[in-house]
C-alpha cells in the first residue's frame, strides 16, 4: 500500500513537471515577412537546424505581409513586443529602422563576409544579398533590353509588372535603382516606362506570377531567380537582363530588438544564420546568394548566374532624407 501511494505521487510529480519543463524552455519569435515562414520558405528548416543546437529552446515565426510590415507592427507595439527579433528588412530601410531606436547591437564579429562592399552595421546582420534586374523569358524574348533607355524604346505592347514601393521592398529598390542611375532624370525614365507598365503589384509574387503566366514580357525580380527554375524545374528559359548603367543590390538583415527577454538566445540565432547549414538553407530556399562563400556546398547553378559589372547605391542619410520624394517622383511619373 505504501509503495503504491509512493508510486502514485511520483507519477503525479512527474506529470505536474512536464507543463513546468515546457513554461522554462526559451522561446525566441521572430517577425518575418509570410514568404520567409511559409513551409516552401527557410523558415520551418531554420526552425528545426537552430532548436537542434540551442539546447531545449523553440523558435516561433510571427509573419507579416511584407518586411515592412514586419518594422511598422513592431513601432506600433513598442516595448510590449513580443519579438526578440526582426528578420528579412533590407539595407533601403534599415536606416529608417535604426531611427526608431528599437535595436539593439548584436555584438558578432563579421569578417570574411562574402557581400558587395564591406560590412560596418553594428544592428543589422547580413543574410542573402541579390541584385534587382528585369527578368526575361529567352523563349519569347531573344534580346533583351540591355538598359532602361533600350526598354523604354521598345514597343508599347512589351510589357512588364512591377511592384509599389510602398508596400513591397523590390519596389522601393527599383525607384532607388533608378535614382541611383540617372539622378535628375529619374522621373524622365519613369516617364518613358509608363506606356510598358502592365500593373504595378502590392507584393513581389503577384508580379512574378503575371510574368510566368506569359501576361508580361518581364517583371521586376532578382539576379538569382532564374536559380530557382534552373534547380526546382530543369528550366534555364528565365533570365535577368544585366543593364550598362549598373544595378541596385538588396541585402536582407536581422535585428535584435532592445526589448527582447532572450538577446544571448538572439544574438546566437544570428549567428546560426552565418553557419553554412543555414546559409546553404536560406540560398535555396529564400533564392539569394549567401553572405558567406559556401564552397562546395553551393549548387553549381549559382555560379552560372551573370553578375552587374556596376554596383549602384545610396548611403542611409540620403535614403532617410529622400525617400518619400522618390517614391512621389516615381508615383507622379506613372500615373
Amino acid at each position: 500500500m505504501v509503495k503504491s501511494t509512493r508510486l502514485a505521487l511520483a507519477v503525479l510529480s512527474g506529470l505536474l513537471a512536464f507543463p513546468a519543463l515546457a513554461q522554462d524552455a526559451p522561446q525566441l519569435t521572430i517577425y518575418t515577412y509570410d514568404g520567409f515562414a511559409a513551409e516552401w520558405g527557410p523558415g520551418p528548416q531554420l526552425k528545426a537546424g537552430f532548436e537542434a543546437i540551442c539546447g531545449g529552446c523553440t523558435v516561433e515565426w510571427i509573419a507579416a505581409d511584407s518586411s515592412i510590415g514586419t518594422l511598422r507592427r513592431a513601432q506600433l507595439e513598442g516595448d510590449t513586443t513580443e519579438a526578440d527579433i526582426i528578420l528579412g528588412l533590407d539595407t533601403a530601410v534599415a536606416g529608417e529602422a535604426r531611427e526608431t531606436g528599437l535595436f539593439a547591437d548584436h555584438g558578432l564579429e563579421l569578417t570574411d563576409l562574402a557581400l558587395p562592399g564591406a560590412w560596418t552595421d553594428e544592428q543589422f546582420v547580413p543574410f542573402d544579398y541579390a541584385h534587382f534586374a528585369m527578368m526575361y523569358d529567352t523563349d519569347t524574348m531573344e534580346t533583351p533590353p540591355t538598359s532602361f533607355e533600350e526598354l523604354i524604346a521598345l514597343p508599347d505592347e512589351i510589357k512588364i509588372t512591377i511592384q509599389d514601393p510602398r508596400s513591397a521592398t523590390p519596389g522601393f529598390g527599383l525607384v532607388l535603382w533608378i535614382k541611383a542611375a540617372y539622378g535628375d532624370r529619374a522621373a524622365e525614365i519613369w516617364q518613358g516606362l509608363k506606356p510598358h507598365i502592365l500593373t504595378v503589384t502590392r507584393d513581389w509574387s503577384e508580379s512574378y506570377d503575371l510574368f510566368l503566366s506569359g501576361e508580361a514580357d518581364m517583371t521586376l525580380s532578382y539576379t538569382t531567380s532564374p536559380s530557382y527554375h534552373i534547380i526546382e524545374d530543369g528550366d534555364e528559359t528565365i533570365k535577368a537582363a544585366l543593364f550598362t548603367e549598373g544595378h541596385y543590390p538588396q541585402i536582407e538583415v536581422a535585428g535584435i530588438l532592445k526589448s527582447s527577454d532572450q538577446p544571448e538566445l538572439a544574438r546566437q540565432f544570428l549567428e546560426y544564420l552565418l553557419s553554412s547549414d543555414a546559409q546553404n538553407t536560406i540560398s535555396h530556399t529564400n533564392w539569394m546568394f549567401p553572405v558567406t562563400d559556401l564552397g562546395d556546398a553551393q549548387d553549381p547553378a549559382f555560379a552560372t548566374l551573370p553578375q552587374p559589372k556596376k554596383t549602384l547605391g545610396f548611403t542611409d542619410e540620403e535614403i532617410a532624407a529622400n525617400r518619400q520624394a522618390w517614391i512621389d517622383e516615381m508615383l507622379a511619373a506613372i500615373q
